[in-house]
């Protein structure tokens, strides 16, 4: 007689299926380290691909020690992997070179103001990790020139740079608004920035954060140039990786999470250590005192803790490059926490 499953027979078969994939998640190991992970520990250096000088972002101080936003993510990623933020050597990268010097495997990690897009994710190679600035393509102008709206550089010149989405934004821009546009492009961010300083175009197109960076690094007087308010594309921007090694997108994803989470939850570079006594297991796991997540990853206990502690948290990384009292001087915006009005989202570390 064949025997009939009632529910109460199918509920309990449910319930033994799911304890058996929880005493399995349970029992997993720590995960094999991927190439490049091997890699850059047989280094004893992260090798991080930025940008050659864009002040707020990556640029060397006067003492030839790089700084910046982007600077600080390699950072936080060369703690959690090697222990110490000072394990990175930086490569200064053009925007045309900065996608074949990653595919090559001559850098680790792509930390450059680099727009994240379909084809980019999709096509070369390479692989998206997270947002870590959410931004969008923009116009500077003279304060001059009186322009004081996008819609008003019709038959203007603009200044772009070769290699990046920007051109493609602008030129489907100036079609649909019938702008008729004169685009004099430059294969070199120098002669770009060169020959815009130097009056040469009347406008100039990028993401509105380099612009804003770029006023104060060649201005005389940065209030002499104006950002104007139109938003012409998206420009998500993030660390890249190649494809391929999904033990290394992790890590680099969830450095970046992890900078974010601590921010969420009030820990700081200065208060990891004395957190360590919180009773709160999500910041416990946070600051390397509660649950392991970096077995997960093929790490430590204590991998995000060494990061918040050498570079602060996400809050803190950009205050000190980008925010208002840095000479970039950008509010947070949409990179402000999700809970604060921003986008700025961390998947949960646990």
């Amino acid at each position: 007689m064949t025997a009939i499953c009632t529910p109460c027979a199918l509920l309990r078969r449910v319930r033994s299926l799911a304890l058996a994939g929880l005493l399995a998640l349970a029992a997993a190991g720590p995960v094999v380290a991927g190439p490049t992970l091997d890699a850059v520990r047989a280094r004893g250096q992260l090798v991080c691909g930025v940008n050659t000088t864009l002040v707020g972002f990556s640029a060397p101080d006067a003492q030839g020690r790089w700084q910046g936003f982007d600077v600080d993510i390699c950072r936080a990623v060369a703690a959690a992997v090697l222990g110490s933020a000072e394990k990175v050597r930086f490569v200064p990268l053009t925007a045309p070179q900065r996608f074949g010097v990653l595919q090559s495997g001559e850098i680790d990690l792509l930390s450059r103001n680099t727009t994240i897009t379909l084809a980019r994710d999709a096509s070369m190679g390479l692989q998206m990790t997270a947002i870590a600035f959410y931004d969008g393509q923009g116009f500077m102008v003279p304060a001059t020139s009186k322009v004081r709206s996008a819609l008003e550089l019709k038959n203007k010149s603009v200044c772009v740079q070769q290699g990046s989405t920007t051109i493609r934004s602008l030129t489907e821009y100036a079609r649909v608004h019938k702008l008729n546009i004169r685009q004099v492009v430059f294969d070199r961010f120098e002669d770009a920035n060169a020959t815009y300083f130097a009056g040469k175009c009347d406008a100039y197109t990028s993401d509105a954060s380099q612009l804003a960076s770029l006023r104060v690094k060649f201005a005389a007087n940065p209030a002499d140039h104006v950002i104007l308010p139109e938003v012409i594309a998206k420009e998500p921007l993030g660390p890249l990786v190649r494809r391929g090694d999904d033990e290394w997108v992790s890590i680099v994803r969830w450095v970046l999470y992890g900078l974010i989470e601590a921010e969420e939850l009030g820990v700081t570079a200065a208060n990891v250590e004395a957190l360590q006594r919180s009773a709160d297991p999500t910041v416990l796991r946070v600051v390397g005192a509660g649950e392991d997540t970096g077995k997960l990853l093929g790490l430590d206990r204590e991998w995000l803790a060494r990061a918040v502690r050498a570079t602060g948290n996400y809050g803190e990384i950009f205050e000190r490059n980008l925010g208002p009292r840095t000479p970039v001087g950008l509010p947070r915006g949409l990179n402000n926490l999700w809970n604060k009005g921003g986008l700025q989202y961390a998947l949960p570390v646990r």
